[in-house]
């Protein structure tokens, strides 16, 4: 769509350079292990373009239409300044704050207290709140969960995750492509079956390092935009009296009801974990509850702001 000669404004979202370096350390990992994992197929294979060509595909359509894949896979619904004027205000308010172009606002129906924000750039974004969230939060509350998910917007997470899981979704897409090969194709000599096991075993092993490398940069990016809405909105404290609250009634939710939701935790505000999430933290795609509070109680004395969350 052209820009007409409108000049956009700066993001006042301040900078993250931690963010960036991670960010960058992360792309340059993954790229390290994408050109070891395609000399290892190369030496397994001879024809593993097809696979390739699907990944691209996937990432392609991921990248796209990454907005209204998560809207539909949420149950989110377009909403209008008649139908929401106080979260259109609040969006309005933010995004003139932040500098940045007002994202579509959408309201999913779902009764767990959750946000996200989904789009390749802040052009083509997308905030979306469940009616759970609106019924819970005060108006001071969701104004920090906004800001937050307006700060993964100003920082391109999106985009950057999809480059990210790139490798991910080509070393999966082989598994599977090796799998059902060896269980459908037919009789096999055992040089065959050899190949596939080790095209079976690199692209598992590849999976794995790029999924840890992947949850260690998401989780760190939750932090970062956590210190970005507080640091925008001057009020850490209000934004923690929000996770409080959501997490706390999530926690209450049974699993079996979070099971659905559990698949969307990288683009939740807080992730969809029971009471109990068990040895599920360690691969997380969000950091601690603690650990975020703690952070938000050290902009908050940064900021000298005082203790009680006043209007919230």
């Amino acid at each position: 769509m052209p820009d007409c000669g409108v000049m956009q404004m700066p993001s006042r979202f301040r900078s993250d350079r931690r963010l960036t370096v991670r960010m960058g350390l992360t792309l340059f990992l993954l790229g390290l292990l994408y050109v070891a994992f395609v000399a290892a197929l190369i030496a397994l294979l001879r024809s593993w373009v097809l696979v390739v060509v699907i990944a691209a595909l996937a990432l392609g359509a991921q990248y796209w239409f990454s907005d209204r894949i998560a809207l539909f896979a949420m149950r989110g619904r377009v909403v209008e300044p008649a139908e929401y004027p106080a979260l259109h205000g609040v969006v309005d308010r933010l995004s003139a704050l932040g500098g940045l172009p007002k994202p579509v606002v959408a309201v999913s129906e779902l009764d767990m207290p959750n946000a996200f924000a989904t789009g390749r750039t802040p052009d083509h974004a997308v905030v979306c709140v469940t009616s759970g969230l609106l019924r819970r939060l005060e108006p001071a509350e969701l104004e920090g969960v906004l800001a937050h998910e307006l700060s993964h917007v100003a920082h391109k997470d999106v985009a950057v995750m999809t480059v990210a899981s790139f490798l991910g979704v080509i070393a999966g897409l082989i598994v599977r492509f090796a799998f059902y090969s060896q269980l459908f194709g037919g009789r096999r000599d055992q040089n065959t079956a050899v190949v596939l096991a080790g095209v079976m075993g690199v692209s598992a092993a590849v999976y794995a390092l790029s999924f840890l490398l992947i949850r260690a940069l998401s989780r760190y990016r939750e932090l970062a935009a956590d210190r970005a809405a507080a640091l925008l909105t001057g009020r850490p404290s209000v934004l923690a009296s929000a996770l409080t609250k959501v997490s706390g009634d999530i926690a209450r939710i049974p699993t079996r009801d979070l099971r659905t939701a559990q698949a969307f935790n990288a683009f939740y505000f807080t992730p969809a974990l029971g009471s109990d999430p068990g040895l599920s933290r360690f691969f997380s795609t969000h950091p601690r509850l603690e650990e975020r509070l703690e952070q938000l109680g050290r902009i908050s004395a940064e900021l000298g702001e005082p203790t009680a969350p006043g209007g919230a």
